[in-house]
């Protein structure tokens, strides 16, 4: 169905306003002078600006005009806290269970009565000592990877081994191509090593391949980045046969796959990931912080063994090596089946959220995996994301607009709920809120 002529003036708009195109305290045309300039009616013109401010980018003064206004990054460039202490944040996941303050304290005093408590003081190996590197090759290998010492490197958490895997392998102008939606760590990553993101749309539960191989005719493309299992924000999980044709494309374009599987833990029965179909030419990127803990800082590379020296520089060149104390926690919490606990306590937690989600957002449109931290919420025709991301702050809740997740031109007019980060009774209220929202602007 083709957009209004009016919505199309709002997206140029605002466009032009997020662009710095139209600087904050621009005076904009009249409304009489906006209905000559773009053939609308006068009151058509005065809906394109109430529109606008609505999404809190322009204020209208009477007496004086409509200008620009400073916009507030509501869902803009990567996930983002809530505004205040009286703000819910459903807008980033850092999922915590019952009882994991007590496994710290308890952690830190088990480490304070080791006997090599000094050694931690000390610069460690870049990629992790031998065996903090066994422990976490054999943590992958539970989730179908043949990783081993020599092709596993400890890093700083999941986005610390993107930024770093991006530095080691790509050179600046390489072109990686990426799904339309995807999640937005990855792109500042591709912008601070200057690379270009070449969108891949979406078809059924994963990319279009044939747009992929499209693409690897017309551009030279260097690499993949991919979620093939619960991917950030769709909640997909791709099958075999799609990933057996993802490693064809790859294998036929000399193609490097990205493949992140940070929220790969709460998609039980997940086909085998592309790292285990295709090791020699795929770097698998994980960590603990949606698994265990957002502050614990421990991830894992798990690569082609030629390709480890040149990720152990990109680590000296950022961090030098992870935080000896946390890594050393982190190990001890997957040899003592901590972590498998954790994660499955967090699969019940975000299945249990999702049919709270469910119930409360069953009128609308949703997307999301059934045991995921996430929904995706595509909007009605009419409804814009910016109007319905600005009311909710009104009301006090923080949520991310499409915008970060875009990797194209065309950016959906959608939200994503991070439904992690909360007790159940807050979800609950907060849920309903953003249906009450969307349903009072909806016509």
């Amino acid at each position: 169905m083709p957009q209004p002529r009016y919505k199309q003036v709002v997206d140029l708009f605002a466009a032009d306003i997020r662009a710095g195109r139209l600087r904050p305290g621009t005076r904009l045309p009249t409304h009489r002078d906006l209905a000559a300039r773009e053939g609308l009616a006068l009151v058509t013109a005065t809906r394109v600006y109430a529109e606008l401010q609505a999404m809190g980018l322009v204020s209208g003064e009477t007496g004086r005009g409509t200008f620009v206004k400073e916009p507030l990054p509501v869902g803009q460039g990567i996930d983002l806290h809530g505004w205040s202490a009286d703000t819910v944040d459903l807008s980033f996941n850092y999922p915590s269970s019952p009882g994991q303050t007590d496994l710290l304290r308890a952690a830190l005093r088990q480490l304070a009565a080791a006997g090599d408590l000094e050694s931690l003081l000390r610069y460690q190996p870049q990629g992790g000592r031998e065996h903090e590197r066994a422990t976490a090759a054999r943590h992958l290998a539970s989730r179908g990877l043949a990783a081993t010492v020599e092709t596993t490197l400890l890093v700083s958490g999941a986005q610390h081994g993107l930024t770093t895997t991006a530095m080691a392998l790509l050179e600046p102008g390489d072109v990686v191509a990426a799904d339309a939606l995807t999640y937005p760590g990855f792109k500042l990553a591709a912008e601070a090593n200057r690379l270009e993101l070449a969108p891949i749309p979406a078809a059924g539960s994963g990319p279009d391949l044939d747009a992929l191989a499209d693409l690897c005719k017309r551009r030279r493309v260097r690499a993949v980045y991919a979620m093939p299992t619960l991917h950030n924000p769709l909640g997909w999980v791709m099958s075999a046969k799609r990933r057996r044709e993802l490693v064809t494309v790859a294998r036929q374009h000399g193609l490097i796959l990205i493949e992140d599987g940070a929220y790969a833990f709460l998609a039980e029965d997940a086909p085998p990931p592309l790292a285990s179909l295709a090791p020699e030419t795929t770097v698998y990127v994980s960590s603990l912080s949606k698994s265990v803990a957002t502050g614990l800082r421990v991830g894992f590379i798990c690569a082609p063994r030629e390709w480890i020296p040149r990720l152990e520089r990109a680590i000296r060149a950022t961090t030098w090596n992870t935080p000896a104390t946390m890594t050393a926690i982190a190990c001890g919490w997957m040899e003592d089946g901590t972590v498998a606990r954790l994660e499955d306590e967090k699969r019940r937690d975000a299945t249990m959220r999702q049919g709270l989600a469910a119930e409360i957002l069953g009128r609308l449109e949703r997307i999301s995996h059934p045991a995921s931290y996430f929904v995706w919420l595509p909007l009605p025709q009419e409804v814009r994301a910016d109007a319905i991301a600005m009311a909710l702050i009104r009301e006090r809740v923080s949520v991310s607009t499409a915008l970060p997740f875009s990797t194209s031109a065309h950016v959906p007019h959608a939200i994503r709920l991070a439904i992690g980060s909360v007790d159940l009774a807050t979800l609950k209220r907060s849920l309903e809120t953003v249906a009450r929202v969307i349903a009072a602007h909806t016509y």
